[in-house]
């Protein structure tokens, strides 16, 4: 099986989170195209990284030099990842909240409705 490329899961990861905000305003959408194409990088980025730490563990023996007792440490990929984690959540909660806020449904008796309505 032919390996994706990480250009071609930022490609498809970049094309999902259009579709999810298309029905943005064309003017929103020119402001937040930039968001959109730095939370696909970070989203396979973060994807890799996840692999990396699976694979390799969140500590590896360290020393430095030859003369001293190497110890345990926490790798730098590991510190990466969660400020990398936080700025995406950061970003797709700025997307996010450009969407039409969609209300719960209740099944009340539409009293919010109604007090929105008055005009007093």
């Amino acid at each position: 099986m032919a390996k994706i490329t990480k250009k071609t899961k930022i490609s498809k990861e970049n094309k999902r989170l259009r579709e999810r905000y298309q029905s943005l305003p064309t003017d929103t959408l020119d402001i937040i195209d930039g968001l959109i194409d730095r939370a696909a990088y970070m989203r396979v980025t973060i994807d890799e990284m996840e692999e990396d730490i699976d694979t390799k563990g969140i500590v590896e023996m360290f020393s430095q030099s030859e003369y001293q007792e190497p110890y345990e440490r926490e790798r730098p990929v590991v510190k990466q990842y969660i400020q990398m984690s936080k700025n995406y959540q950061s970003i797709i909660r700025q997307l996010d909240d450009k969407l039409p806020k969609v209300r719960a449904e209740t099944g009340g008796d539409d009293f919010d409705d109604f007090a929105a309505g008055r005009d007093e």
